[in-house]
């Protein structure tokens, strides 16, 4: 490869970041002035991106080479855009809230992972049929109903602000429910990545998902007490977020590479171990600065980027639409259900069910996650993307009605 390449190359690079995190930053921005999460804006400017050229063939093989190392660059930022904003969402987790929310919180976070797991990959079976336990197509079926499992609580919590129900049993039981239902779903993306991996059985899996989450809390211990010891010295010091930076890059690592556990689990488990830190929120707030300005943009306009609408039929649409119903109401019938059993009233249970339908970043993360290792194909990325457009618009009209009526 001759120096001019290289240049090209370096060239290209510095033209497609610029391009994507101004028509990502722009269009999120656009998109939040109608009240939809500007993560759905950034995946717009991806898929308009779709159309230039050089962007076309994202993630394949260009026969122009500069095209293709160019993009292979982005994809690499990408993964390191999802590394940090999990590591930013265990950062930003109350551990004694998560500690002290008691078990109704628990078990409607647990029914609201497991229904629409079960509904979801149930859907799924209904459109794809069913060829036997174990397969490939099985862990694709129930990939589905995991994408689904997550819940994204920040449109819901502006809600509750807004109608001063934060701290009441209602608002609580959702925020802390949102909390542990993110810990729950990526117990059970862990478990069906390394199942459907063939890297070993369902005993092997839980063994290593065990062992990891063993030696997570033997280290987490021993890099909190050191962290712990360090901030008393250097409080507020901008090493500190340098540091845990570097720790939720080596954990991510040691996840991946050595218990064959996704690589976002080892990132959230590391902001977990530090989030009770006194200077947490200004960690979390210098992540959020690289994640905000460069790493979150690429990574969301990538998804638009990898999603093929060329393939979009009519029974990929209808799968969508499908897709897009069980994903909410799925939600209402686990956490909804499981709250009346526990002595809400309806319209306390509907409002819990409600809290937990919106879906973002985290379904996004996860369905990602799905494409690298090949249980999903891209185009269905379009039934992901409508399910948090959908669900972003419903919840704040829903949840307005339940509360003021």
């Amino acid at each position: 490869m001759n120096p001019l390449t290289n240049t090209e190359i370096i060239l290209q690079i510095l033209l497609n970041v610029g391009i994507i995190v101004i028509a990502s930053k722009y269009f999120g921005v656009l998109v939040k002035k109608i009240g939809i999460p500007q993560v759905a804006g950034m995946i717009v400017a991806g898929l308009l991106l779709r159309f230039i050229p050089w962007f076309h063939n994202f993630g394949g093989t260009d026969p122009n080479f500069i095209y293709n190392e160019a993009n292979q660059f982005i994809s690499y930022m990408s993964e390191i855009g999802v590394i940090l904003i999990m590591f930013s969402a265990g950062l930003s987790t109350n551990l004694k809230s998560l500690i002290k929310s008691g078990p109704k919180a628990t078990a409607v976070a647990c029914c609201g992972v497991f229904v629409p797991l079960v509904m979801g990959a149930v859907m799924a079976f209904c459109f794809w049929g069913f060829d036997g336990w174990g397969t490939l197509h099985f862990y694709q079926c129930v990939f589905i109903g995991t994408i689904i499992t997550a819940t994204s609580v920040s449109i819901s919590v502006a809600v509750l602000k807004e109608f001063g129900k934060m701290k009441t049993d209602i608002g609580q039981t959702i925020i802390s429910a949102a909390i542990i239902d993110d810990v729950i779903g990526i117990i059970v993306l862990t478990i069906v990545l390394g199942v459907s991996s063939g890297k070993g059985g369902y005993l092997g899996i839980i063994v290593k998902t065990i062992l990891f989450f063993v030696t997570a809390v033997i280290g987490g211990f021993i890099v909190y007490k050191i962290f712990k010891w360090y901030d008393k010295r250097h409080p507020h010091s901008r090493r500190i977020p340098i540091y845990a930076l570097g720790v939720a890059l080596i954990f991510a690592y040691i996840a991946e590479n050595f218990f064959d556990i996704a690589d976002i689990t080892g990132a959230y488990i590391a902001g977990i171990v530090l989030c009770s830190l006194s200077d947490a929120s200004y960690m979390e707030e210098k992540v959020d600065i690289n994640s905000y300005m460069f790493f979150s943009p690429i990574f969301f306009a990538s998804i638009g980027l990898k999603t093929d609408l060329s393939g979009l039929d009519m029974s990929l649409l209808w799968f969508a639409v499908a897709f897009v119903i069980i994903g909410c109401i799925s939600k209402i019938i686990g956490c909804g259900g499981i709250s009346k059993l526990m002595g809400y009233s309806w319209r306390e249970s509907y409002q819990i069910g409600l809290g937990m339908m919106v879906r973002g970043e985290v379904a996004l993360i996860v369905a990602t996650k799905g494409l690298s290792v090949g249980l999903i194909d891209s185009k269905y990325f379009t039934a992901v993307i409508l399910l948090i457009i959908v669900s972003s618009m419903l919840v704040p009209i829903l949840m307005k009605r339940a509360f003021k009526n």
